[in-house]
């Protein structure tokens, strides 16, 4: 059965008021008739549409104090197209320069304009995901959205499985504190707004280490997207980070030359040109060897932005002197020995003076780091815990970390991968929140963060002299057509695959503007007769706003009874007004 949108159900009920003028006998909607009223400015359907709350609110705005009915945004949502009741906006395959809601093609006045769209939920980020999503350059289908839709996509969801990690082991738990540390399995867009109720405002350090777009195969994730949804896969997770930030906050970005220069641009737009802080270059080693036509790339770029210039609050970061004698040498000074055997060095005092100056005590302050870092990547004489293409060294992140936060503060890391940034904040004394939707987050890092609270020794932990503990709760999101997307990816062959449409059906939810009876009649006419073809049609047909489960439904009967009294009383005790909350 067709699960229709809160948006469309809310105007079926207004316009049966006037009875067939909208419906033909078989109880189609008349979008072409709704229009042309619409187009004429019909005084009874305007005044009826406006009357309902929730449309009222979507489709109109305010300017100059007079509220203005947007028609054109609402005939938008009515065209039609196939089986489809089609998107809610005219962009549905692109973004692009426009002005006055038209492409260039038609005027010469332009802006860059992204349009309500998500590019991650329309899949996953595995490279399975990927073969079964359409077109190779466009791994990562756009869905687009209905206000009201997206709305209903953001709102907090319901966490399961909920585990607490420390010294004794693993236990579920039934409740968590503000001041624990979090471990969150699923969808990081997603993830992200659920955090909001509780940590808006309250983040004083953002890690992210997105894919970089190269188009390369070493990666265990999917690494090869068109360049807008690239784009508005990157805007989509900044502008939630800024709501997470605190106003003295901090957003730290890796990325490469692919992208970084449209990066730039992209973080300038949200946070503002103001709050660019550097270009922070990541210089490592490991020449190819090899004669080139260009120069070798061995950097990558970590873009710094503060949420107020005003209001950050940096902690000054000294790299420490490994040794007296490096000190020295470093200056290409001459050590002398005091009668205690105390290392000193003559230094000029002015008026033609030379004085004492302790080694031991110029060593206290270190040296100023600048805005380029010399820090080997990962490879197989690291010293971490966990090697894995792409990881970024723990030396990396508590240099960010240490000049970005104090104690006590929270890091968020939404590409959380290895979990280099959780083990850094751990050994560090700073509480961290992880996201990641991968399967790794179970095999390397839990096992990973697990390890740093038994002492683990590698990466910083002899520079903080890491002694082990700690603690932090894991937690996934609830997944509702997630389940049925990945058993459709799954499928073998077309009975295993109907099998799954006929569960879809009766439990799942179907993107309200598909006609099943027309798109059950094209596949009886023999027009998906591949079983990849219809794979990727039954996967473009899921609705993706209802991927994991609302935690506003959490009290219904049939939502209730799926979640266990441990989960039951974590989301309460999350959620609840008991716990310190963000400011939205």
């Amino acid at each position: 059965m067709a699960v229709e949108s809160k948006a469309m159900d809310h105007i079926h009920k207004i316009l049966e008021q006037f009875g067939d003028k909208y419906f033909t006998k078989s109880g189609a909607l008349k979008r072409n008739t709704v229009i042309e009223d619409l187009d004429n400015y019909d005084k009874d359907l305007m005044t009826a549409i406006l009357k309902d709350d929730l449309l009222h609110k979507t489709y109109t705005s305010k300017i100059a104090d007079v509220e203005i009915f947007e028609i054109n945004k609402f005939v938008d949502m009515l065209r039609y197209k196939e089986y489809w009741e089609d998107s809610f906006t005219k962009y549905d395959n692109k973004i692009g320069l426009t002005a006055g809601g038209k492409y260039i093609d038609d005027s010469s006045d332009v802006v860059l304009d992204f349009p309500y769209k998500d590019c991650v939920l329309k899949a996953g980020m595995t490279k399975e995901d990927v073969e079964h999503s359409g077109d190779a350059d466009e791994p990562f289908l756009n869905e687009t959205l209905a206000k009201p839709e997206i709305d209903e996509l953001f709102e907090p969801k319901i966490f399961i499985n909920t585990t607490k990690y420390d010294e004794n082991g693993e236990t579920r738990t039934n409740s968590i504190s503000y001041n624990d540390n979090l471990l969150i399995n699923g969808n990081n867009l997603i993830s992200m707004y659920s955090l909001l109720p509780t940590y808006a405002g309250k983040i004083k350090l953002i890690f992210m280490d997105p894919p970089y777009n190269t188009k390369g195969n070493k990666l265990p994730y999917n690494d090869r997207f068109n360049h807008s949804t690239w784009l508005t896969m990157m805007l989509n997770r900044l502008q939630v980070a800024k709501r997470l930030l605190s106003e003295d906050g901090m957003i730290f970005v890796s990325i490469d030359n692919t992208e970084s220069h449209y990066l730039k641009v992209l973080m300038d737009s949200v946070f503002g040109r103001i709050n660019f802080q550097n270009d922070i270059i990541w210089h490592y080693s490991g020449w190819n060897k090899k004669l080139n036509t260009s120069f070798e790339n061995r950097h990558d770029d970590i873009l710094f932005y503060t949420k107020s210039i005003d209001k950050a609050k940096f902690n000054s970061f000294f790299k420490p002197w490994k040794s007296e004698e490096e000190y020295v040498k470093k200056r290409k000074q001459k050590a002398r020995y005091d009668e205690n055997g105390e290392m000193f060095v003559l230094s000029d005092a002015g008026n033609g003076k030379r004085v004492k100056r302790y080694v031991k005590d110029a060593m206290k302050t270190g040296v100023v780091v600048d805005d380029v870092w010399d820090i080997d990547k990962i490879n197989n004489s690291s010293k971490e815990s966990y090697k894995f293409f792409g990881q970024k060294p723990e030396e990396l992140i508590y240099r960010i970390i240490s000049s970005a936060t104090f104690e006590n503060d929270i890091v968020l890391d939404c590409y959380l991968g290895t979990g280099t940034t959780a083990a850094t904040a751990l050994k560090t004394n700073r509480r961290f929140i992880g996201i990641e939707q991968m399967d790794y987050i179970d095999t390397i890092a839990i096992s990973r963060l697990k390890a740093v609270i038994e002492g683990d020794q590698n990466g910083i932990s002899k520079t903080v002299n890491w002694q082990g503990g700690g603690s932090f709760i894991y937690a996934e999101l609830m997944e509702k057509d997630q389940g049925y997307l990945r058993d459709l990816q799954n499928a073998e062959n077309m009975d295993e695959l109907m099998n799954v449409y006929s569960r879809m059906k009766q439990n799942g939810d179907i993107d309200f503007r598909v006609d099943l009876n027309k798109f059950e009649a094209s596949l009886k006419a023999g027009e998906l007769p591949s079983l990849e073809d219809r794979k990727k049609e039954l996967i473009k047909i899921i609705d993706k706003n209802q991927l994991y489960y609302n935690y506003s439904d959490i009290d219904d009967e049939s939502v209730r009874d799926l979640v266990t009294d441990t989960d039951y009383e974590f989301n309460k005790s999350f959620y609840s007004s008991n716990n310190e909350k963000g400011e939205e």
